[in-house]
């Protein structure tokens, strides 16, 4: 897993303005591609984890690309719009999703193009968000529709968080100075990371990986179709969905002080997983993601690395829903 050893510690100001006005965050480092032709949506449900072929303009979906064995390549989020069907990612996932859909793609009309570095992408995040656009997408997270800022075409994309701007890569200094002049503040990745842990959102190279069944990172309600045709994995997703447990879960943990990404986790003495993003959050204190074994149940406590000077206390997510204690007589086993 590409994890970083960074623990997340927000500036207070921009927690404030991501909470309770917009914060602007430049995304623009993020995989951008793009599928055109009349059998596109044809051959990229073939592929991906969600049902992209049932996606109307103006709509998106959030999936995966697996392996046969139903491990994740990479997170995608899908977005139709007019003029073709555009796929973003993280970097640690974009060479899979890209290699995957070239080598695929025979037999289908439809062509693949590379936006990455065609392509800005600016998050406006917080409850003011709408304000700032004129006329927002739907409320709906991955609905779309074009807009215009400062003069410039965009695409507006909701979020979980507010809406992402999509512009030609030459004019984000442009559109990234409207928004601020608008009354956004920008935001550095402390924040965001920060907010995205305190949601209970796994990120695909630090949370999750190659390793990783999208049931164990609790995004197959997301990311996954159960009525769709086939695609590449599904048979393994299908039956652990129908049949099995999964071995690990994604819990959030409240840590009693600060600990590095990637320090192991024990209950009692077997080992349960390792931190995946840590922050210090100014609501929640320092809190982190885990996929942890599932005998590791909220309430549990956990020792935090070698020395086990910390703890972390298993929690549901997101974190503003309070952890039960254990009860022993319901464990799983």
């Amino acid at each position: 897993m590409t994890r970083t050893d960074a623990i997340q510690r927000p500036d207070a100001g921009e927690h404030l303005a991501m909470t309770e006005g917009v914060g602007l965050f430049d995304r623009s480092e993020r995989g951008k591609l793009a599928v055109t032709g009349d059998q596109a949506a044809d051959f990229l449900d073939s592929l991906l984890s969600n049902d992209v072929k049932s996606l109307g303009e103006g709509s998106g979906c959030y999936a995966t690309l697996l392996t046969h064995k139903g491990r994740m390549l990479a997170d995608v989020r899908v977005l139709r719009t007019a003029e073709a069907i555009s796929l973003d990612t993280e970097r640690p996932g974009l060479q899979a999703l890209f290699d995957a859909l070239r080598q695929f793609r025979i037999g289908y009309r439809a062509e693949l193009h590379k936006r990455t570095l065609e392509r800005g992408l600016l998050s406006l995040i917080g409850p003011d968000a709408d304000r700032l656009v004129g006329r927002p997408p739907g409320p709906q997270e991955h609905a779309n529709l074009p807009g215009t800022i400062a003069g410039i075409d965009v695409l507006l994309v909701r979020s979980d968080v507010g809406i992402d701007v999509i512009c030609p890569s030459e004019r984000t200094e442009d559109v990234r100075a409207a928004l601020e002049a608008a009354g956004a503040v920008a935001i550095g990745e402390s924040a965001v990371e920060c907010l995205r842990v305190e949601r209970g959102r796994p990120r695909f190279g630090i949370d999750m990986d190659e390793t990783t069944m999208p049931q164990e990172a609790a995004i197959n309600e997301r990311a996954v179709s159960y009525t769709k045709g086939c695609y590449v994995g599904q048979e393994t997703v299908a039956r652990l969905y129908w049949r099995g447990k999964p071995n690990r879960h994604l819990r959030g943990l409240r840590l009693s002080g600060e600990a590095a990404p990637g320090a192991a986790l024990r209950l009692e003495e077997a080992e349960v997983g390792v931190l995946g993003s840590v922050a210090v959050s100014p609501a929640h204190g320092p809190i982190a993601l885990a996929l942890v074994r599932r005998t590791a149940v909220p309430g549990d406590v956990l020792r935090v690395g070698e020395d086990a000077a910390v703890t972390a206390t298993v929690a549901d997510l997101p974190f503003d829903v309070e952890a039960p204690a254990r009860d022993g007589d319901d464990a799983p086993t």
